[in-house]
């Protein structure tokens, strides 16, 4: 391997941008994240990373214990508008199964561990990436402050409206709406609220989600089928109107909402799937690779995977060796994403049946299904994480193999 220090640009900072930063920088990377944001931001929601993201954190040595410790609820499960439980799910089973529970964090905290393991200098923010010019094989990554020269990758983890993806892929139908739109915000720590478990609740066209985090406070989200666009003057207003008679703790929980830090967006997921996750020295990841709805909690996950991957593979190759790197990760991330981004829109149609008969026979449905049955069905989702193989691995600052 050359001994020139390789170098790649980031195209966002968000989960997938900076893990796959970190990855890379932690295998003798020198790296530039470029966000479009003026700065880091409290806002967004929360996230629960899956075993399997935890699995691909612990390849890159990173310790998400410094982020967010290890509390997690103690049960998962879903519910019904009363009250009833159609399902639960024990935390301490899906850690004997999978080799740890899930952990649920704000995003921002997440997001600020990550940036904390690079170089003070790494992360440019307010700096937007427009284009990448790749035409001669060494990428002239054009931003809004300037170009930038002298990239060996670049790496487009640019979101669900990707400008990369649509300049690489203009052809690609775009976005599919889900037909839903979701609210999430993050209430402060309160005693009251202390043994909240995690549940979401299915109604009629309606979902509503309440997620402990590992610093005490409590993520909310809620999903409604409506127009794409649909934006209500009085989101309070909404969200009593929609949820305030269902169980508790939900119409306490409302109570509490500050309208201002209530977050609004429709959903997408990829109308198809991208041909392939490369072009030359340029890589997508994330949502600007493979965006999913949110129904299996598996978007920012995959990111992480994503990065996990790619980072590895690209650890120790020479910078002209990078183009068939990328190809190895193309092949080896496109059918797995996939086939989480079609499973993901097929259970969210079901969890937002709203037909009093369909409902009924979706609620029987799950109740009626196996523990066993609903273990083996994530058993796909969180056993699917491998890294190709003979790729080296950092865990404790160990180098291993695969």
């Amino acid at each position: 391997m050359s001994a020139v220090q390789r170098h790649a640009v980031v195209a966002g900072a968000g989960i997938g941008g900076l893990t796959a930063a970190v990855a890379l920088h932690r295998h003798g990377w020198r790296v530039t994240v470029c966000e479009r944001a003026a700065g880091p931001t409290a806002a967004g929601a929360g996230i629960v990373l899956a075993p399997n993201a935890l699995r691909a954190f612990d390849t890159i040595g990173f310790d998400i214990t410094r982020a967010a410790g290890r509390a997690v609820p103690a049960a998962m499960g879903l519910r019904r508008p009363d009250g009833r439980w159609l399902s639960r799910a024990d935390t301490a089973a899906l850690a004997a199964r999978f080799g740890g529970p899930p952990l649920a964090l704000h995003r921002s905290a997440l997001a600020g561990a990550l940036a904390a393991a690079l170089p003070a200098t790494a992360v440019r923010y307010g700096v937007a990436v427009t284009s990448v010019d790749d035409a001669d094989g060494s990428p002239v990554v054009r931003t809004d402050a300037g170009d930038l020269g002298g990239a060996d990758l670049v790496i487009a983890a640019d979101g669900i409206h990707s400008p990369l993806r649509r300049q690489y892929f203009p052809d690609h139908p775009g976005l599919h709406h889900s037909g839903e739109t979701a609210w999430r915000t993050v209430l402060p720590a309160a005693a009251s609220s202390a043994g909240t478990a995690t549940a979401e609740t299915w109604g009629r066209g309606e979902r509503f989600g309440v997620v402990p985090l590992a610093d005490g406070r409590i993520y909310l989200y809620a999903t409604a089928v409506v127009p794409a666009g649909h934006r209500p003057a009085d989101v309070r207003a909404e969200l009593l109107r929609r949820y305030g008679t269902w169980h508790d703790p939900i119409p306490a929980l409302l109570e509490r909402i500050d309208p201002a830090a209530v977050l609004q967006h429709d959903l997408y997921d990829l109308a198809a799937p991208l041909p392939r996750f490369h072009h030359g020295r340029l890589a997508w990841l994330g949502d600007a690779a493979h965006a999913m709805t949110p129904n299996l909690g598996q978007g920012g996950c995959q990111a992480v995977e994503d990065a996990a991957v790619l980072g590895h593979l690209l650890a120790g190759t020479d910078a002209a060796d990078v183009p068939a790197a990328l190809a190895a990760y193309s092949a080896a991330r496109r059918a797995r994403t996939d086939a989480i981004r079609v499973r993901a829109r097929r259970a969210g149609r079901v969890a937002a049946l709203s037909h009093p008969l369909a409902v009924a026979a979706r609620d029987l449905a799950v109740r009626a299904t196996p523990a066993r049955a609903a273990t083996r069905a994530m058993a796909a989702l969180f056993d699917g994480f491998t890294l190709p193989s003979g790729m080296t691995t950092v865990s404790a600052g160990v180098a291993t193999r695969w």
